[in-house]
């Protein structure tokens, strides 16, 4: 097949997105039609089996379930509670509060596995007061869409475990890869902050000096994403359960916390059910698209294809990685992260193993992408969660600047993991015993 031909369906696609289109049409529009000009009804009718095939597998479920835990977690109080015990610690840094919307969004995004659901919660819970003592406006709703992409790269990821699904890779090792990155880009969050914001909330202090006991009774309110985060990773690497089995455990412990907090009711599970359901059909039927479009490219040897032009070039690993850094920060200006994720993990793939990217390293590396993806104008989902949270009736310009120094430390830090891959891949290679 030739790379104009590949190229100029792949552009079909994005014409398609731009027009408004939904993002699961457009990939099934390009690899149904596709399909059908190129092999006919033969090959039309062998996708239903192969997508069934996909899908039914009890690995899928680890995404409902993953998205009810956060659910349960926002809707049972644990993330109020969480935020306050958190901020007892850091008010008294340099920076203050804006420390606690990074650590709190870590803290939720190790039980969440969704960057929107981390920035929404924190968001709501914090801007009142972050409002209330004249915090600078700027760094603490970028702090907020910023730290809310943690959610997509500290396991458990929905977006990891899509790309499991795309990639055919481990989704343990994936989650294993991801937790090093994750913290060190929350680290380095808070670095900057210390350093470029460390006089905000200083005119007004945040809340009284708290004797230490208090603070340690506060602390209370960190044991269960603690415990939920705990026994849902160890699970998986203790050779207990997989990962979907993990999740499951995972919401039976947030249902165990919340009943004990007093806060279960049927109108808490009818709820949070049905935004686990919406959100997970979502990702489902943009998923179940990409599985299509991917028998399509896998019969008409586009894979090949690919790999042999790439090879061409003459391209080093790095050289690569550069351009696929340029090409998705430009392309995450006007896509979402999920339709990104979908739409090119099963070209670039092919791509990158071609020139030895080991392909759970290249899955970090695409949700970092993703993470850019999310707080860049005009279209970062995290940018309008955050505008949308904040009561104020600010601009949007507000969130946007606010963004950007994290999207500069975002990308300086893809490029540490290309000079220094062992950032990613030492605790998956330790896990592995390699």
């Amino acid at each position: 097949m030739s790379i104009p031909l590949i190229a100029s369906a792949f552009f079909i696609m994005l014409g398609l997105m731009l027009l408004s289109i939904p993002v699961a049409v457009a990939i099934l529009f390009v690899g149904v039609i596709g399909g059908y000009l190129m092999h006919g009804f033969p090959l039309v009718d062998m996708m239903g089996g192969v997508v069934w095939s996909s899908l039914n597998s009890p690995s899928m479920l680890a995404i409902p379930l993953f998205m009810l835990l956060g659910e349960l977690l926002l809707r049972g109080g644990i993330a109020d509670r969480m935020y306050a015990a958190l901020s007892v610690w850091f008010n008294r840094l340099p920076g203050g509060l804006l420390h606690t919307n990074i650590a709190t969004c870590t803290l939720f995004s190790a039980t969440s596995g969704s960057s929107v659901a981390t920035a929404a919660t924190v968001g709501t819970i914090s801007l009142p007061a972050l409002q209330k003592y004249r915090y600078p406006v700027r760094p603490s709703l970028g702090s907020l869409a910023a730290g809310g992409t943690l959610g997509i790269l500290i396991p458990p990821s929905i977006n990891l475990l899509v790309y499991g699904q795309l990639a055919n890779t481990s989704v343990s090792q994936l989650f294993a890869a991801g937790l090093i990155p994750g913290l060190t880009l929350a680290l380095l969050f808070s670095v900057y902050l210390f350093i470029a914001h460390g006089k905000a909330g200083s005119s007004a202090m945040v809340e009284v000096n708290l004797p230490l006991r208090e603070k340690f009774a506060l602390s209370r309110h960190l044991v269960p994403p603690f415990v939920i985060f705990g026994v849902v990773m160890g699970s998986i690497y203790g050779g207990v359960a997989t990962p979907t089995e993990s999740a499951a455990i995972g919401v039976m412990i947030a249902l165990a916390f919340i009943v004990g907090g007093g806060k279960l009711s049927l109108d808490l599970l009818i709820h949070c059910s049905l935004h686990a359901a919406k959100t997970t059909g979502m990702v489902i039927i943009v998923l179940m698209c990409a599985l299509l479009l991917n028998v399509t490219l896998s019969m008409l040897g586009v894979t090949q294809a690919l790999t042999q032009w790439v090879a061409s070039f003459g391209l080093t690993q790095v050289g690569l990685l550069l351009v696929l850094l340029l090409f998705y920060v430009v392309l995450g200006t006007f896509m979402d992260a999920m339709s990104m994720l979908v739409l090119t993990v099963p070209i670039t793939v092919p791509m990158v193993m071609a020139v030895g990217v080991d392909p759970i390293w290249f899955g970090i590396f695409i949700v970092l992408m993703c993470e850019i993806a999310l707080i860049t104008p005009p279209v970062g989902m995290n940018l309008f969660v955050v505008q949308g949270v904040r009561k104020d009736g600010g601009s949007f310009n507000d969130v946007i600047w606010g963004s950007l120094p994290f999207v500069a430390i975002m990308a300086l830090f893809t490029l540490a993991i290309m000079a220094w891959p062992q950032i990613v891949m030492w605790l998956p290679d330790l896990l592995a015993g390699r």
